[in-house]
């Protein structure tokens, strides 16, 4: 079968990768130069991330250029999360029905517009609003990348291509940190913290040139209306759990956080049973029920929610370091610089590993990041900051770069490429939830310990505390990964004994 003029194998992991019922769209373009195609769609997946990392160091220094309120210095930060996670799912979906480079190019073009509002907000009122349409802008743009990989690239490309996309990922974690707090120290242009998200417009205009020229068009071959109600009632359940893990702790977790977790249930069998009577009726349903079926998939999803609650880390390792030892924002994110150096190096050697060892890639991804926590924990208590904290931090980034992308293959290698853009949806929304839910959950062990305790040592311990909580978090990625492959295996095998 073909798409986008490139040929593409329908079975070649039996067992895993299904059979395609139908061919993409017709028409569609030939992806040719595809470096520069994948050039312009990981410039969506490096922009979203950075805008989650970037804005945390400038937080102090908008809170003094705008006389920006607490409440809004939280908002400006969990609004573009909480609007990116809600609607990730639908914006993978609407690239499925209406083509994944033409939502590609018009979330990117929405972006440009946010960044705009946002380098140019002249209170704190407007940059959190502006924050908001950032992050639906994103929502929009990013399933795009990893749905039109899935469609277009062929099978026994995607290894490498997810590799660069890991890659690409851990490089945005990178400039976030250590960008952003160069940016607020050096004031480029006399732009003070505005130059965070100004930067972001002409990266954004090429990138969307790009696209129109580079990018072939690519979608599903059945083109029906959106689901409306799903959609409304899927936002609920995402507001429902992402709103109050984000502002949760800070509030103190007042009743309303509660009420809102409770009523997160009937919501979701609301939209279950609405799903299913859009599937009954021949309709197209936001989230085809189906992939959750598939083991394989749904243990991907658990495993991506688990993985990405080591999102507090970064949180907890900012507070040690600035508020604990007193460091500055520059010193701080030259600080990341070991983890995020692992985290660039471990995609780009995932296709070697992953072709010696398969999928056990992500048990060894796992436990190095298990290990690493814990030998980073320890000698932050026990030692100062030398080479075996950073030597911990080099090995927990390395893993969670072979895990990244090897989570995303392996996951969207279980659906058809005419659903790409929903799976990509699903599995991004789940590391988002999982990113809410660990920050809410790890920072408030990490808080909870420093209330007995606000000294330089007693932050010590509560950042010992947090990454332990990772690496017990890790070893049940383990054994969940280890389960994950021994289903693929046995698929295989089945598959192999059928034909």
């Amino acid at each position: 079968m073909k798409a986008s003029g490139v040929s593409l194998p329908s079975a070649s992991r039996p067992g895993v990768d299904k059979p395609e019922p139908r061919a993409e769209a017709q028409g569609q373009q030939r992806f040719e130069r595809q470096g520069l195609a994948l050039t312009v769609l990981f410039v969506g997946a490096f922009l979203a991330p950075l805008d989650y990392f970037i804005v945390n160091l400038a937080l102090p220094a908008i809170h003094t250029g705008l006389n920006a309120s607490d409440a809004q210095l939280q908002l400006i930060v969990s609004a573009y999360a909480s609007a990116y996670a809600v609607l990730l799912i639908t914006g993978g979906r609407l690239g499925d029905l209406f083509g994944r480079r033409r939502m590609f190019m018009t979330g990117m073009a929405g972006f440009v517009v946010a960044s705009a509002l946002c380098g140019f907000a002249p209170n704190g009122h407007v940059l959190v609003i502006a924050r908001i349409v950032q992050g639906m802008a994103a929502s929009v743009m990013a399933p795009q990348v990893l749905a039109t990989v899935r469609a277009v690239v062929p099978l026994h490309q995607q290894t490498r291509v997810m590799g660069f996309y890991g890659f690409v990922f851990g490089l945005a974690s990178i400039v976030g940190q250590l960008g952003g707090g160069a940016l607020i120290t050096y004031q480029p242009f006399g732009l003070d913290w505005r130059a965070i998200f100004l930067i972001n417009i002409p990266v954004g205009v090429l990138a969307f040139i790009g696209a129109w020229k580079y990018v072939p068009e690519n979608q599903s071959a059945t083109r029906e209306g959106v689901d409306l109600k799903g959609v409304a009632l899927l936002s609920l359940v995402l507001i429902l759990l992402i709103y109050p893990m984000t502002h949760g702790r800070e509030a103190g977790w007042p009743w309303w956080t509660f009420a809102m977790f409770a009523l997160a249930a009937p919501a979701l069998a609301a939209f279950i049973a609405v799903e299913r009577r859009v599937e009954r009726s021949g309709g197209s349903p936001l989230v085809d029920l189906q992939l959750f079926r598939n083991p394989a998939f749904s243990t991907g999803l658990v495993l991506a929610f688990l993985f990405y609650c080591n999102s507090a880390f970064f949180l907890t390792y900012g507070i040690y370091l600035q508020t604990g030892l007193h460091w500055t924002p520059l010193q701080s994110g030259i600080a990341i610089m070991p983890f995020a150096l692992g985290f660039v190096a471990g995609p780009l050697t995932s296709p070697a590993v992953v072709r010696r060892i398969g999928g056990h890639v992500l048990t060894l991804g796992f436990s190095m990041m298990a290990v690493g926590f814990s030998v980073t924990g320890w000698a932050a208590t026990h030692a100062a900051l030398g080479t075996l904290f950073y030597a911990g931090l080099v090995l927990a980034g390395v893993g969670q770069g072979l895990v990244l992308p090897s989570i995303m293959r392996i996951v969207l290698g279980e659906v058809e490429p005419a659903k790409a853009g929903l799976a990509s949806g699903v599995v991004t929304s789940t590391l988002q939830i999982g990113s809410a839910f660990g920050t809410a959950a790890i920072s408030g062990a990490f808080f909870g310990a420093l209330s007995a305790n606000a000294s330089a040592a007693g932050y010590a311990y509560a950042f010992q505390r947090s990454l332990a909580i990772n690496a017990v978090l890790m070893v049940i990625c383990i054994a969940l990964s280890v389960t994950l492959v021994r289903h693929q295996q046995r698929a295989s095998l089945r598959a192999i004994k059928a034909a």
